[in-house]
């Protein structure tokens, strides 16, 4: 199994194998959960880095997004050159060590700088978890199984990691969200040396340095941008240079690696359709999924009056939800194409967010709920289905850099997901919040206070109500509730109808891939020519041009007429259920 070489298809589950895939599973479940940890502990990060700012705490969460997003292609292309397991254990160690520096900053700039860190171990790390399970199960079946759990554990950080958070911050300090790493990452670095198998691209070449600065700066600039835009406005000088210069970038490195003798990327893989519409399933199904895990955190939160540890829990249903749909996918991909089972999920998702327009504060938590399982059960179809679907498009065993190219498109959707709807939140929000307290005799700094976001607003309704009493601070509330419900019922609307539309270009233009192994099945054009007899033989068996210069070795011809009669005495390596073009009877 070593270098790139596959298990054999007919080869058993096995122990091992299943250690693999639990390691696995870990490590993406880590680094997903890691990012919604950060999220539920924020309020409790300003407090204890001495009031960080609105700014600092939001650079908190995405300084590791920009330089987790920036680098997945790099580092899916160095998987693939120097070795999966060897570059999934130093992203561990990275993690890890980074993980110990944020636990102890003491400023919110050093925290920032300790994240960004962070992102680069993420960075090694998940690309190189798919690649390794693609390698490590080639069986048809046993492939979609182990690309279902990666999808669900993926998923599943979402949801438990606000649970474990809210848990860690309620009895521990909160230097602990980052410790807790630690132990982790060495599960996963002893489990990767006893259960993985290094692996790598068989025909390696150099990095392509010229492709790795150029994406890297391409995809830096087209992040910054997308986080930036909600505050800076989209239409502002800095977000506007930002998004032509990775405009430039991107087509450079395109330019590039069209004439690149050693490309990052595939040139095949990249250019088919299959793997352009299932980046863009992935992408639109994470573009509603990181706006609305955020505008429903704040929904549990300020609106219910729950605590960290209570939301996480009441968020349990969509972590389920997602790896029910995820393992109904991979069952129903032996019979049902990728294209009706990614369009059924993203119309999931769809009807998920259109229910949500309708939430009030006197909404049941089973409708909620039924929400998020509506959600969760199509986002684990779309990302287990178009995630193989990408895995397969490929032309050789360049599984890193497919791999991230599959994380890319979750990440630049999610980011455009927050950036959009959260605008669209934002501008509802604010909006509301003025025309409500236009008359209204609180000064001025408090009136703008409140259409910061809904948890200052709260702390101003808190102390108006210490100050004037429990019915002004209702008359504070009240407006502010209000508000923040049609921003969320605006944004929610946004995601329904991009989902939609998702469905509709998936179920149209989506085809199934070509496989990997269906390419290896197809018997290549022999290397030199040892008869006229055999190379016309195999012309009309197979296809080929027996007299235009292809060559043809003794055998050939008795290799392509075993494959419609069966084996011939004198036949080589035979593949019965291989069948070409056929010669009349």
């Amino acid at each position: 199994m070593r270098h790139g070489t596959p298990i054999p298809s007919g080869s058993a589950l096995g122990a091992r194998r299943l250690a693999g895939l639990a390691t696995v599973s870990l490590a993406v479940t880590l680094i997903v959960m890691d990012g919604s940890i950060v999220n539920v502990a924020l309020p409790t990060l300003g407090r204890a880095l001495g009031g960080a700012s609105h700014s600092e705490l939001q650079w908190i969460v995405d300084g590791s997004i920009l330089v987790f997003a920036t680098l997945l292609l790099s580092m899916g292309n160095a998987a693939d050159r120097l070795g999966r397991r060897r570059v999934l254990v130093a992203g561990a160690i990275v993690f890890g060590a980074t993980s110990v520096g944020a636990a102890y900053a003491a400023t919110p700039a050093g925290l920032i700088a300790w994240r960004a860190a962070m992102g680069t171990g993420a960075a090694m790390i998940f690309p190189a978890t798919l690649a390794i399970l693609v390698h490590a199960f080639p069986e048809p079946r046993l492939r979609r199984m182990a690309i279902g759990v990666w999808a669900g554990c993926s998923g599943l950080g979402v949801a438990i990691g606000p649970v474990m958070g809210g848990w860690i911050l309620r009895h521990f300090e909160w230097g602990a969200i980052f410790l807790v790493n630690v132990p982790v990452v060495a599960l996963i670095a002893a489990g990767a040396f006893l259960s993985l198998d290094e692996s790598r691209e068989s025909r390696r070449g150099p990095l392509d340095p010229v492709g790795n600065v150029l994406a890297i700066a391409g995809l830096l600039a087209l992040v910054w941008s997308l986080i930036e835009a909600p505050e800076r406005g989209w239409t502002s000088p800095p977000i506007l240079g930002g998004l032509a210069g990775a405009g430039l970038l991107l087509a450079l490195f395109a330019r590039h690696e069209r004439r690149a003798a050693h490309p990052m990327l595939d040139r095949a893989s990249v250019g088919s359709r299959s793997c352009a519409v299932a980046c863009l399933a992935i992408g639109t199904a994470f573009f509603g999924l990181f706006g609305f895990v955020f505008m429903v955190t704040q929904f549990f939160q300020f609106v219910r009056g729950h605590d960290p540890l209570e939301t996480g829990i009441r968020t349990l249903p969509f972590a389920g939800a997602i790896v029910v749909g995820a393992a109904a996918a991979a069952r129903l991909g032996r019979a049902v194409a990728p294209r009706w089972i990614c369009a059924a999920g993203l119309m999931a998702m769809s009807g998920g967010f259109a229910w949500a327009t309708v939430d009030t504060t006197a909404t049941a938590y089973p409708v909620l709920a039924g929400q998020m399982i509506a959600l969760g059960i199509g986002l684990g179809m779309v990302s287990a289905s178009a995630t193989e679907v990408v895995m397969a498009s490929l032309a050789s065993d360049r599984f890193g850099i497919a791999s991230s190219l599959n994380d890319t498109a979750r990440e630049l959707g999610g980011t455009l997901g927050v950036a959009a709807m959260g605008g669209v939140f934002n501008a509802t929000y604010r909006r509301e919040v003025m025309a409500s307290f236009a008359d209204s005799p609180l000064p001025v700094p408090a009136r703008e206070a409140l259409r910061q976001s809904i948890g200052v607003a709260m702390d101003v309704a808190s102390r108006v109500g210490s100050i004037a009493g429990a019915p002004a601070e209702a008359r504070v509330r009240g407006p502010v509730v209000d508000a923040f419900l049609r921003g969320f019922h605006a944004s929610a609307a946004v995601a329904a109808l991009v989902a939609t539309v998702g469905a509709l270009a998936v179920a149209g233009f989506m085809r199934r891939p070509r496989t990997a192994a269906s390419r290896a099945e197809t018997p290549a054009p022999c290397p030199r020519r040892a008869d006229a007899a055999a190379g016309a033989l195999c012309a009309v068996i197979g296809g080929l041009d027996g007299a235009g210069g292809t060559s043809h070795p003794p055998g050939h011809a008795d290799r392509c007429l075993a494959a419609r009669t069966g084996p011939l005495p004198s036949a080589g390596f035979v593949r019965p259920d291989i069948r070409l073009p056929l010669l009349p009877p």
